[in-house]
Parts: structure tokens; C-alpha cells; sequence
């Protein structure tokens, strides 16, 4: 694996994202799939089911692209950072409603744009050589 900021930062957040998922399936027991409100992981993290696979499927593709090279990495966090910064959008008008499918809270969406600022910065401003190159 190269040195590339990209690459060694999808391979980061892949894994923790795969841990945070598994983790999520500890506080979910007995919380509904879709329920609005759930587990909390760390005592404020909310958590269902359905946002557990999220985390799992998100740490996959990103463990995975952060593998594969720096293109796919770079494209991986550009997008799933523009994903990210729009569920913390949404997150600010879903929390408390039924249709926060989610079962998001306000430490998911600090969470969620702080996600989106490193995944953004890093998958639009590193590696510009690496996208010439290819």
C-alpha cells in the first residue's frame, strides 16, 4: 500500500466504522430495526439496528477502497464525505420525528459533519498528483 493520504485514511475509518457497527449490535438488543430511538454506545451515540448495517456496509467499502489504491480510496471518501455532510443536515430536521429511521441524535450528527469535513478535506485536496497520474 502506498503512502497516500487517501488510502491510509479509508483504511481508518473503514475499521472503525467496522468496529463502531459491530459494537452498535451490544446496545441494540431488544430496539426495532427502524425504531427512532435506540441503543447508546458510549452513553451517547444512538444506535438501531439499521444504523449498525449502515456503519458495517460504509466500513466495508471504505476498508476496501483504501486497499484496492488510491483512486478508488479518493473517490470513496469524496463520496461517502458528501453522504456524510448531508445526513448531518438531515440529521438536524430528523431527530425526534418518525421518520428518523435512523435513530439519530445530536452526537450522531457532530459525528456525522465531523466525518464529513476529514473524509471531504482529504478525498478532495490530497493525492491531486495520484487523479493526473491515472
Amino acid at each position: 500500500m502506498s503512502s497516500s493520504p487517501n488510502r491510509l485514511l479509508a483504511v481508518i475509518f473503514g475499521a472503525v466504522y467496522l468496529l463502531v457497527g459491530l459494537l452498535g449490535f451490544a446496545y441494540t438488543g431488544g430496539v426495532g430495526f427502524l425504531a427512532t430511538q435506540g441503543g447508546l454506545i458510549l452513553g451517547i451515540f444512538e444506535v438501531n439496528i439499521l444504523h449498525n448495517i449502515v456503519h458495517l456496509l460504509i466500513g466495508a467499502a471504505l476498508l476496501i477502497a483504501g486497499l484496492a489504491s488510491v483512486p478508488a480510496a479518493k473517490g470513496l471518501n469524496t463520496t461517502v464525505g458528501a453522504v456524510y455532510l448531508l445526513v448531518g443536515i438531515l440529521g438536524l430536521f430528523l431527530v425526534g420525528s418518525s421518520l428518523n429511521i435512523l435513530a439519530l441524535n445530536a452526537a450522531d450528527n457532530v459525528l456525522h459533519f465531523a466525518s464529513a469535513i476529514v473524509l471531504l478535506a482529504v478525498g478532495l485536496g490530497a493525492d491531486k498528483r495520484s487523479r493526473a497520474a491515472v
